[in-house]
């Protein structure tokens, strides 16, 4: 009886242990191809390739060629950041997105970001507040639209998300825009827990 109870307490001790110890964390790199992806919703990763591909076409098609102009003769462009309507069933938050971007943009040279004039107010008060009004309009404004779209086939679940961005002169003019789709698949396993 004795022997029972201590080998009772011994591999209870030994299941509380395991149950406490906690999971085990790894760092991996953001760009690492062991990054948790799901079907149910948007990844950093999405982000960061709908980002990294809509900079890649801006720079491409206005800011090597010349063609993103400022109206401050020898300024780079300034750019003031509209909406981004998220039309997801998530919520997000869009600087995800437009973050990356902004900041890709700035190490150009070519562009500046006003974070006084956004839409939806500034994103910087503090400057807003002590600065006055603003000193430059921008030369262009940042606009877009996340959407997704859920399909099902069977135990095939697919999710489509599709960013859209739209770069427009101050007349309202868009002198670029690009549409990002990323799909991701999988399976529903047949019996749930």
């Amino acid at each position: 009886m004795k022997n029972a109870r201590l080998y009772a307490l011994t591999i209870l001790t030994g299941l509380l242990a395991a149950g406490c110890a906690g999971p085990k964390v790894t760092y991996v790199e953001p760009d690492s191809s062991r990054l948790v992806t799901t079907v149910e919703g948007i990844n950093i990763q999405d982000f960061a390739q709908a980002a990294d591909a809509m900079t890649a076409s801006l720079i491409d098609n206005l800011i090597n060629p010349g063609r993103l102009k400022s109206s401050v003769p020898g300024e780079p462009a300034l750019l003031a950041i509209s909406r981004i309507v998220n039309n997801t069933s998530e919520q997000i938050d869009t600087d995800l997105l437009v973050k990356k971007i902004r900041v890709a943009l700035l190490r150009t040279g070519k562009v500046q970001t006003s974070t006084t004039i956004a839409f939806g107010g500034a994103e910087d008060p503090l400057v807003k507040e002590l600065g006055g009004p603003p000193r430059r309009m921008p030369d262009y404004t940042l606009s877009g639209k996340i959407i997704e779209v859920r399909a099902r086939a069977g135990k095939v679940r697919q999710t489509s998300y599709v960013f859209q961005l739209s770069l427009s002169n101050m007349d309202g003019i868009a002198v670029w825009e690009d549409e990002r789709t990323i799909v991701k698949q999988g399976t529903r396993p047949s019996v749930g827990f």
